[in-house]
């Protein structure tokens, strides 16, 4: 029986990077995690041996350091589209037909001091000095077929919680239902979201402001969650992807996967205390998780399923 090579794709992943912007005493960081897959004409890679049209992986991690430093690191998008079509339209031969780069971004903030006014006049920020942001990682793939442009950006690991202003019930209930109704309860979730661009890359399309774009998407999924009265997270879900699309004409499509945080009052009551809506036990493990996409009429969903 014959064997034929499927789908196949290569290169360097997690490519560690961080870029220092030393223009003044104020730094500047960009610290990414650059993933670099390609796609193209390497049958002969794995059939035969022969490695005439393989790009070394090395050469794709030296590229990605190379060029934070050549063209620097304005946003991850553009620093990814850069990567993307430089794989695709500069490799000899034309052997890479496909090039997707994914990145993850991690913040910084400035440490700031009581007397660092007295060190940079004006300033309550040591220049040089930063401590790694503990909120969300901001998450960006770029997919670049030698023609279109594909960005999809996005963000994980974002916790957010809505102490009440929550209810669940009105729900399916069969012999093993053991939930009871909640009229006011704790929501609570760990966000990620994915949301693809309408730019295509197309010649005279200008870019988004990617950073811009990013932070603008963040409130308003922030925003949705904080004031939509929920009355259950899929609700929440269809909220937040809807406010994105009703403000950012940029995005067609969001994705969304939100693990329900429960949160569980504590029976206090073998002490003779009452727990009016105050003590609850937060529970990590098991969870429900609610994933859906939002996208635009018209608008063929190409997010995929995690």
């Amino acid at each position: 029986m014959a064997h034929v090579l499927g789908q196949n794709q290569y290169g360097k992943a997690e490519n560690r990077i961080v870029r220092v912007y030393r223009d003044s005493t104020r730094h500047e960081i960009k610290d990414l995690n650059v993933s670099v897959s390609l796609q193209g004409e390497f049958e002969d890679v794995h059939l035969t041996g022969s490695n005439a049209n393989c790009l070394p992986t090395d050469t794709t991690k030296n590229t990605v350091y190379a060029f934070a430093k050549e063209y620097g690191i304005e946003s991850a998008e553009a620093f990814g589209i850069l990567l993307a079509r430089h794989f695709v339209d500069d490799t000899e031969r034309g052997v890479v037909h496909s090039a997707r780069i994914r990145i993850e971004e991690y913040s910084w903030d400035r440490i700031r001091t009581p007397d660092s006014s007295a060190r940079f006049i004006g300033s309550e920020e040591v220049g040089h000095s930063f401590v790694r942001t503990g909120q969300e990682t901001r998450t960006s793939e770029i997919v670049y077929d030698g023609t279109n442009v594909q960005v999809v950006s996005g963000l994980k690991d974002l916790v957010v919680m809505n102490s009440t202003n929550s209810e669940f019930w009105g729900y399916i209930k069969d012999k093993y239902t053991t939930l009871q109704e909640a009229y006011d309860r704790i929501l609570a979730t760990q966000v990620t979201a994915r949301w693809k661009y309408g730019f295509s890359g197309r010649d005279g399309e200008a870019q988004p402001n990617w950073n811009r774009s990013y932070q603008h998407v963040k409130r308003h999924l922030l925003e949705a969650f904080a004031e939509t009265y929920s009355y259950s997270l899929q609700q929440t879900l269809h909220a937040m992807g809807t406010r994105v699309l009703n403000n950012r004409a940029e995005v067609d499509e969001v994705r969304l996967e939100l693990p329900n945080k429960h949160h569980f009052l504590v029976d206090l009551s073998p002490f003779g205390l009452e727990n009016d809506n105050e003590v609850y036990y937060a529970a990590d493990r098991m969870y429900g998780l609610i994933e859906g996409t939002v996208h635009r009429e018209g608008v063929t969903p190409v997010i995929p399923v995690a």
